[in-house]
């Protein structure tokens, strides 16, 4: 099965987002702007009052001017550094805030993903997005937005005081707008690509090592080795490769930009010379311009340097933004489904197009019967119940339950009638109780231990240093991959949906822990309608009935005396199985 990548935000859907969100806060983000005026025009005062010193003392002054304009000045930079300090309070308080929102926002994207799109994601994908295009993200809007905000203001303030300290003066620092514009134009016409190349690079880099690591021992057994070294190597050197582009990018766009910030400095020091030699400008003014040229570079400086990451969080945020693209897999109509009968009419399902996995499958399941699916490795075991599951939706027929397909169920409504159970299962940083309740909300100790024997995972459980308060997940107590599964296992137990769909639920535990296990549940929610898809055949001696799967079509379905009777594909199987 072809894994496809998730969709990315244009460049259009990035800029009405981040103005959303500057509407969203711009109480916060107008005090802000705001205070750092403030304490820029207080730095402005500086140069000011370091240029009338000047002419002061050019033009024969007494010492009390001088005391004057000296506490003046350092009344401004008191002042400056004590509003610079606060502004730089509120900049942090106001960039966590952002960044806990933006989180939030990501976290509610993918958890709110059809269950179909992260089937067929490349799993690279997914984890570049949640980790490294999210920890970009919080970057930029941490430090960069709001950074190059206040530097951009900055620099709009001292250029306006460039302008009052006179005119002819201020002329020679219009050179920087012309060099800067033509070198900036230049590299941002060329980074965004090339950072959306190198976040795919990574990508594929990461896809690479989710597939290799885990499966290292596999690849050795089979002489795979040189193979994925060859694939991981030309991963690394694509993601290499344009790692190496925008640092060029970057190592050209800064040469120019240092060359831009000499020339107008350079260009105020000898036009102001002129100016003062010829009678146009007194001395202190020619000084002022220097300084207010020279305080200029700094927040100028800022913007540009910060440029390169908001580069960076634009290319994550298109990512991130990508995920909230995807339609939803389901519409939902409002229809209560009447009764709990589910059935199969007509199914076809391909995940490739023109490469059908299913074929006109037909199946009807009456309430509180146990069905087993079985068949060869590859027949369509595992889609059949995805398909039953509501997790994929057939390409062509429909599967219901209550007499409404499922594809107009909402997904609160579909999980309360329907869970599907994997080998694939994940325990969550945190307490058991925790990992339990997540099936069950609010659930007592009683129901959770309960849970928890049904399964044959009591014993263990009540051996832990805590019990249920006990931490496992990733800084916890480690658990084996059958209690993780047995966790899997008491959460379905504590959901109690109506239909189960259990595919190779129980994979990972011994054969006597397993058939434990699927006689407990079964005993506990014997009610319920059991889809059972295991290659263990003992699961189908139990069942009503058998569900033979190959080629994507039931050929066979009966009850296991039956089919054994019949003496086709499931007699043989049994045989197989049985060592004869």
């Amino acid at each position: 099965m072809s894994r496809a990548m998730l969709p990315v935000a244009d460049t259009a859907e990035v800029r009405r987002h981040a103005r959303a969100l500057a509407r969203r806060h711009r109480r916060d983000l107008g005090f802000l702007l705001a205070l750092h005026g403030l304490a820029a025009v207080c730095g402005l005062i500086a140069p000011w009052l370091v240029g009338r010193l000047v002419d002061e003392v050019a033009d024969g002054t007494t010492a009390d001017t001088v005391d004057l304009l000296a506490l003046g000045l350092l009344a401004s930079l008191v002042s400056h550094a004590a509003l610079t300090y606060g502004a730089v309070q509120r900049s942090c308080r106001f960039g966590e805030k952002i960044t806990a929102e933006v989180r939030e926002d990501f976290v509610d994207r993918v958890v709110s993903l059809p269950l179909s799109t992260v089937e067929d994601a490349e799993p690279g994908d997914l984890i570049t997005r949640a980790s490294r295009d999210t920890d970009a993200l919080t970057n930029t809007v941490r430090y960069a937005a709001p950074e190059t905000l206040i530097a951009t203001l900055t620099c709009l303030f001292t250029f306006a005081a460039l302008l009052l300290t006179g005119p002819l003066t201020a002329l020679p620092s219009l050179l920087v707008v012309p060099l800067l514009w033509a070198g900036t134009r230049w590299y941002l016409r060329r980074s965004g690509v090339a950072y959306r190349r190198r976040a795919a690079g990574y990508v594929a880099l990461g896809d690479n090592l989710a597939e290799t690591v885990p499966g290292a021992r596999t690849a050795e057994a089979f002489g795979l080795r040189p193979r994925r070294r060859r694939e991981l190597d030309r991963d690394l050197g694509e993601a290499y490769e344009a790692e190496r582009h925008t640092m060029w990018l970057r190592s050209a766009w800064y040469l120019s930009v240092e060359l831009s910030y000499a020339v107008p400095l350079v260009a105020t020091v000898a036009v102001g010379g002129l100016l003062y030699t010829g009678g146009l400008a007194p001395l202190g003014q020619v000084v002022a311009a220097t300084l207010y040229v020279r305080q200029l570079i700094f927040p100028l400086d800022d913007v540009l340097s910060w440029m390169d990451e908001l580069q960076i969080g634009s290319a994550s945020l298109a990512r991130v933004l990508g995920v909230g693209k995807l339609p939803a897999d389901r519409e939902p109509t409002g229809a209560r489904p009447d009764g709990q009968d589910l059935s199969a009419r007509a199914v076809t399902f391909a995940y490739v197009p023109g490469r059908a996995v299913l074929h006109g499958v037909d199946l009807d399941l009456a309430p509180g019967e146990r069905l087993a699916v079985v068949g060869p490795s590859g027949s369509g075991k595992s889609t059949l119940g995805k398909l039953l599951a509501g997790v994929y939706h057939p390409d062509s027929g429909t599967v219901s339950v209550g007499g409404v397909p499922l594809v107009e169920l909402a997904t609160e409504e579909l999980r309360g009638r329907i869970a599907l159970v994997t080998q694939e299962h994940h325990i969550f940083r945190g307490t058991l109780r925790d990992n339990l309740a997540l099936a069950r909300p609010g659930a007592d100790d009683s129901l959770a231990q309960r849970a928890l024997d049904v399964v044959g995972a009591g014993d263990w459980a009540a051996a832990l240093p805590d019990g249920l308060d006990t931490l496992v997940g990733s800084t916890g107590h480690d658990l084996t991959a059958a209690q993780a599964q047995q966790v899997a296992l008491a959460r379905l137990v504590l959901a109690d949906p109506h239909t189960l769909v259990l595919d190779e639920a129980t994979a990972l535990l011994d054969p006597a822990t397993a058939r434990h296990a699927e006689r407990a549940m079964a005993a506990v929610l014997g009610d319920r309608t059991v889809v059972a898809i295991a290659h263990r055949l003992h699961t189908a001696e139990d069942a009503d009935r058998i569900a033979v799967v190959d080629k994507g079509r039931i050929t066979e379905l009966g009850s296991h005396h039956e089919l054994l009777a019949a003496g086709g594909a499931y007699a043989a199987l049994w045989r197989t199985w049985q060592g004869e």
